[in-house]
């Protein structure tokens, strides 16, 4: 089942435990994958791709979300 759901630097900080403004840190540095889509200039990503962007992460060591 694939999860098209759009998720902005809030939900994906949430999912990752961190504030929103540590994912735009990482979007800055280049650490999180490009967004799916852009509205009104601001940046979304699909659940699926946010989830597979975390199970590729260093330091993960097989966390389950």
């Amino acid at each position: 089942m694939t999860d098209r759901r759009l998720w902005s630097y809030k939900e994906i900080a949430a999912h990752i435990k961190v504030q929103p403004d540590t994912v735009r840190s990482y979007r800055k540095h280049g650490l999180l994958p490009p967004p799916d889509h852009v509205e009104s200039g601001k940046p979304y990503w699909y659940a699926d791709t946010v989830r597979a962007w975390v199970a590729s992460r260093p330091g993960n060591r097989g966390r389950r979300d």
